[in-house]
């Protein structure tokens, strides 16, 4: 195939012909590594470059917590739940403790002036996919002039480069088998500083209640009388289609879209079982945390109808400079991301959809040169 050396052609003259059967051949590539069309110098290496560059940046944001400070002396707040959560594991760093009491100090400085000052707001905003140019502006403004931010490892540091000079960063990660801190050790944070009058931002990658545990936060803090409000961000299953061309839904190619997850609460459903409803190849399905069931998922999909030849693409942080991403179909997708070497956070994107993007039939060097255009 020769190289290209001018942009990437229209989106319509890649359409691909259906026939009235399911199965589905847009080209003769059966999968394609492919690399960032955003960025040319992203490759697809034996493992993420973002990996080793974010923990050393996260460290530095939060050193703050670490620094050695003399003791202060002790709140005259009388005993209540507020202080007695503070003897909880969530709230023995000693600058977080020093945080809470400065802000305990001026909620009853100003309340022996007037009326008594209630507790402080707590934001859930969606920071959306990583590219910081896709947040709201209402999130911004939240993220600018927020006290305390919240955030884990899906929040890009493009992202938290944009907080306020006098906010202070809290890394609360969790992946996969591992959490810095629990749900619980969450919620008492957040608690605890929005009873103490901050304005509290929990930070979440995508949307807060697409996957995000939104909910659940909501919940907690309305039951302890706590303002919650939600700025809205965009999923990744948006950016990233965006990204890359795909139309989640297309007339006449697919008239829906379902979003899956591939964690499942223990001792709830297994997501895998629900792959018999979404074997449909009519619609598109998209996975988020979905690493480490695809093996699993893609020959349940098969099984249950799903072509062999439907396309696929899965993307690792996805619309950020880090981007890497191979394209492939169904039966081929696993073995694909596994030569890649991809990682969480990893979106997958499943049906005859992604044969619409530009990227679909090309080659990895095709598509690198293309960018560079």
């Amino acid at each position: 195939m020769a190289l290209l050396s001018s942009p990437l052609p229209p989106q319509n003259s890649l359409k691909p012909q259906f026939s009235s059967h399911s199965s589905f051949s847009p080209c003769h590539h059966t999968s394609q590594k492919v690399l960032a069309p955003n960025s040319i110098s992203c490759s697809l290496t034996s493992s993420s470059p973002f990996t080793e560059k974010h923990s050393i940046e996260r460290y530095q944001r939060d050193s703050w917590l670490y620094q050695q400070t003399p003791p202060q002396a002790s709140c005259s707040v009388p005993a209540d739940s507020s202080t007695i959560r503070e003897n909880d594991i969530a709230l023995q760093l000693p600058e977080l403790k020093k945080m809470l009491q400065v802000l305990r100090e001026k909620r009853d400085a100003e309340a022996a002036g007037g009326p008594k000052r209630g507790p402080g707001n707590v934001f859930l905003v969606g920071t959306g996919p990583g590219d910081p140019d896709l947040l709201t502006l209402k999130a911004l403004r939240v993220i600018q002039t927020a006290d305390l931010l919240l955030y884990d490892r899906l929040v890009s540091n493009d992202v938290l480069n944009l907080v306020g000079p006098n906010s202070r960063l809290l890394y609360v990660g969790k992946t996969a088998g591992y959490h810095s801190r629990t749900q619980e050790e969450i919620h008492e944070l957040l608690l605890s500083f929005a009873e103490a009058g901050a304005n509290v931002v929990r930070l979440k990658g995508g949307d807060p209640l697409v996957f995000g545990r939104g909910g659940e936060e909501m919940d907690f803090l309305q039951q302890q009388g706590i303002q919650v409000k939600v700025i809205p961000g965009i999923t990744a299953a948006s950016g990233i289609a965006a990204e890359l061309g795909i139309p989640l839904t297309h007339r006449g190619v697919a008239n829906s879209v379902r979003f899956l997850t591939g964690h499942s609460q223990k001792g709830g459903t297994d997501p895998l079982f629900v792959a018999e409803h979404a074997a449909d190849p009519d619609s598109t399905l998209v996975v988020y945390m979905g690493l480490s069931t695809l093996p699993s998922l893609s020959q349940k999909l098969m099984h249950h109808g799903l072509p062999p030849d439907t396309p696929s693409v899965a993307v690792e942080r996805g619309t950020t400079p880090q981007q890497r991403l191979v394209f492939a179909e169904l039966k081929d997708i696993v073995g694909e991301v596994k030569e890649a070497d991809l990682i969480s956070p990893t979106l997958i994107i499943i049906g005859k959809v992604v044969a619409l993007s530009p990227f679909w039939p090309l080659s990895s060097r095709e598509v690198t040169l293309a960018a560079q255009t």
